[in-house]
């Protein structure tokens, strides 16, 4: 059974979504399969069928090229079941096609707490056309408390992972190992080219979570204090489902990520945002 402690990890430990940073609501433990290679090819091969809407939507298709060092910093509220348990921020500081992004969250209900650090590197990979982790640093404190260290090679299809001093090394054949912050700014990117759906794989702390994602069709929300947006929802399907929502509006970023729970629903939504990113 689904515990309130485990709840609150999932939507604190995880990022956002993640990640979300993410910061992302990502669950602990996704049994979500992956897609054959077949599968994954075609719906790869489809994807990049799907034309260009303007001349400015085609430029997207390459990664942002940022010469000078700038940074954007998002802030979160975060609700279970409606009501008000903690607060994420997450920071990006951006350098040509380099980045690294840096997580902090807590959250505390019925007398349980967490606090999440995570700092990540993430970089362009010309040979696989896509966002790359390099490594990435996270601490938590409070309920489940580790810290963990994980460095990647070959593209992002190897990892090392120091779990409190446990060394253990994972693979993946096709598809990257990532980290959520990466995961996330990797979403965007695909959002950005026109792909309606896609497979992903996260860097959990003892295993790896493959997840499948699909666009879903527009919609207007009232987000204070920016007033009515238009969003574009991404739904990621399995064991645990969770709704991811961009702006165009706003440089195609998180604006909220809801957890779909049986019993419990989970939810952060912007409520703070600023760019020096040109």
């Amino acid at each position: 059974m689904t515990t309130m402690a485990s709840i609150i990890t999932r939507l604190t430990v995880c990022g956002f979504s993640s990640l979300l940073g993410p910061v992302l609501l990502l669950a602990l433990a996704f049994s979500l399969p992956l897609l054959s290679d077949n599968a994954f090819a075609s719906a790869l091969r489809l994807s990049q069928q799907v034309p260009s809407q303007t001349s400015s939507q085609s430029l997207l298709q390459e990664p942002e090229l940022i010469a000078e060092q700038c940074s954007r910093s998002s802030h979160y509220d975060i609700y279970l079941s409606g009501i008000h348990t903690g607060t994420m921020k997450r920071t990006e500081t951006w350098q040509g096609t380099t980045a690294v992004v840096i997580s902090e969250s807590e959250a505390s209900i019925l007398g349980i707490g967490t606090q999440y650090h995570q700092r990540a590197e993430l970089s362009w990979s010309n040979s696989t056309n896509e966002w790359l982790t390099d490594k990435f640093h996270q601490k938590v404190s409070g309920f489940r408390a580790r810290d963990m260290q994980v460095s990647f090679s070959n593209n992002g299809r190897e990892s090392r992972v120091d779990l409190d001093g446990d060394i253990e090394s994972y693979s993946s054949a096709n598809i990257a190992l990532r980290d959520v912050d990466t995961l996330a700014i990797q979403m965007r990117q695909y959002l950005l080219q026109g792909r309606q759906q896609f497979a992903l794989i996260r860097q959990a702390s003892d295993a790896i979570e493959p997840y499948q994602f699909y666009v879903q069709d527009k919609q207007t929300a009232n987000i204070e204090p920016w007033g009515e947006l238009t969003l574009i929802p991404i739904k990621q399907t399995g064991a645990e489902e969770v709704t991811y929502y961009f702006a165009p509006a706003m440089d195609y970023q998180l604006i909220k990520a809801r957890y779909h729970g049986i019993i419990i629903e989970g939810l952060i939504e912007l409520n703070q945002y600023s760019s020096s990113c040109e």
